[in-house]
């Protein structure tokens, strides 16, 4: 009888343990370690992808000699101390890449950018622009109006998503799709993007530093992350796996129970 209270505090421990078995089970980014530096690409710059449409601005020290570049980039306008204004209502239209992979710009005509970085973009066409002595000394800025990606599979809110500017890390993508559910595999996070008129999968562990040397830490234009389910039929196997636990739990309990009292 002096051993009854250990039996009570082993039953207790076995119901607790029991009821934690529905809890998450991972932790991001688990094997970093305090104080240490990881290194990444501080220096990423998005690439141009066919369908891509690019808000691409022209300006110089003389405004009105730019104007002619900007036809699809708003309503543009010369006040009478020379300045340019840019309508805060125009629509900027952008200019589309085509299936060829080309752009048809003001003047210069048709430029091929797909593949090509921000940086490589914006030099092909302040280059060019000097080089026809257009503009001695032009200024180029690029933005993408229709930078997206998609997250599907185990997550709270799938969907296809938008991003202001060009960058955006993956574990912000999978935060912004209200993150991993209970059912996800954390180890198994797929990137499938396009290159070279081919998808390739890359496959990531959410639980490991090295997602910062990953080719896909920051998303591309049309990226797909795909969190890969615990189970290929969630409901139904889960729904099985949860009533087995709960059977177990329940075995369990009433023989410490019928075991202690005997």
């Amino acid at each position: 009888m002096k051993r009854k209270p250990f039996y009570w505090v082993l039953l207790m421990a076995v119901l607790l343990l029991s009821s934690c078995g529905s809890s998450k089970k991972f932790v991001y980014l688990q094997d970093m370690e305090l104080g240490h530096g990881y290194p990444y690409d501080t220096k990423y710059e998005a690439v141009v992808h066919l369908n891509d449409r690019l808000d691409i601005t022209v300006s110089s020290k003389s405004p009105e000699l730019a104007i002619p570049f900007n036809a699809n980039s708003g309503s543009f306008s010369v006040t009478t101390d020379g300045a340019v204004t840019e309508s805060s209502t125009a629509k900027k239209k952008g200019y589309r890449v085509d299936v060829d992979g080309n752009i048809n710009f003001p003047i210069l005509g048709k430029l091929h950018v797909e593949g090509l970085k921000v940086s490589e973009v914006t030099d092909l066409i302040r280059n060019r622009i000097i080089e026809g002595k257009y503009i001695k000394d032009p200024l180029v800025s690029l933005e993408f109006l229709n930078f997206k990606y998609s997250v599907l599979g185990a997550v709270n809110g799938n969907g296809t998503f938008t991003v202001d500017g060009d960058r955006i890390t993956l574990l912000e993508a999978i935060a912004k799709a209200g993150d991993v559910t209970s059912k996800g595999r954390v180890n198994r996070v797929a990137v499938i993007r396009e290159e070279d008129g081919q998808r390739v999968m890359y496959m990531h562990d959410l639980r490991s530093k090295d997602l910062f040397q990953s080719p896909c830490y920051y998303l591309q234009q049309n990226d797909i992350v795909y969190v890969e389910p615990k189970y290929r039929k969630q409901d139904n196997e889960d729904k099985g796996w949860k009533y087995a636990t709960g059977f177990l739990s329940l075995v369990t309990a009433i023989t410490s129970i019928l075991w202690v009292t005997k």
